[in-house]
Order: C-alpha cells, then sequence, then structure tokens
C-alpha cells in the first residue's frame, strides 16, 4: 500500500488561518479539513475510530481494537465547518454534539478530550509554529 500522501503543515497553517478568518475557498476548507484529520491522527494514533467529514476526508484514529470489515464500531461524523470550529476550539463538542452537528456512535466515539487540536488553535489565532503535541489521557 502506498503511504498515505500528508498536507504541507505550512499549506495546512494557512488554510486553518483562513478558515478562521472567514477567507477560505472550498478548497482551503477541504485543506484545513484534511491537514486537521491528519493531525488528529498523528496525535492519536490507532485504527479504534473512523472520523468523518464528507466529502473532505476521513481518518482512523484512537488506539483500540481495530475493525476489519464492515462499519466501524465507533464513529465520528460532521460537517467541514462544525469539524474545523472543533478543530480550533470555537465549537464545543458537547454543544455539536447536542445539537446534532456532530453523530457520534459507539463506545469509544467521544473524542471530546483530543479536542481543540493545538496546532488548529495556532493557526486560528496566526500564532504559527510548530506546537507542541497535546498529552493524550491513557
Amino acid at each position: 500500500m502506498p503511504p498515505r500522501r500528508r498536507t504541507d503543515p505550512a499549506t495546512g497553517r494557512a488554510a486553518v488561518a483562513m478558515w478562521a478568518r472567514g477567507e477560505a475557498e472550498r478548497r482551503d476548507v477541504t485543506t484545513a479539513v484534511r491537514f486537521t484529520l491528519e493531525e488528529l491522527a498523528d496525535i492519536a494514533p490507532g485504527n479504534s475510530v473512523e472520523v468523518r467529514v464528507p466529502p473532505a476526508g476521513a481518518v482512523q484514529a484512537v488506539a483500540g481494537p481495530r475493525h476489519t470489515r464492515g462499519t466501524p464500531p465507533n464513529v465520528v461524523e460532521t460537517d467541514p465547518e462544525t469539524w474545523l470550529g472543533l478543530a480550533t476550539g470555537t465549537v464545543a463538542w458537547a454543544d455539536a454534539v447536542a445539537d446534532g452537528r456532530v453523530h457520534a456512535s459507539g463506545d469509544r466515539s467521544d473524542i471530546s478530550h483530543l479536542l481543540p487540536l493545538t496546532v488548529g488553535r495556532r493557526a486560528a489565532s496566526g500564532t504559527g509554529g510548530e506546537p507542541e503535541p497535546p498529552v493524550v489521557p491513557g
């Protein structure tokens, strides 16, 4: 299997910052979503939760039992705007779940402890730089 294509970090941060300023075009939003999904997979590697943000992308993350066929037992699905809000801290997980913007199913689908993503917060605030990865509770 070929290696997964990665979003250039500078391009990804720029796309998130453009989204945060309300200046993003569709391709910028797609880049920002893919970049933040890759960051989620980096800070919480694994295959027990599938995070879907159609039509921009999806990623498997969070350590735990791996699914091999069919629909994974732990799925998080949302739209690009909500995902970027979660990744940057402008949308609270509990609010998005409560009002139906996030559909989370399965015992491990609550990824609120991983959000907001440090890189998303920095890109949205314009501080840039390579952030330290957050501590993921084990």
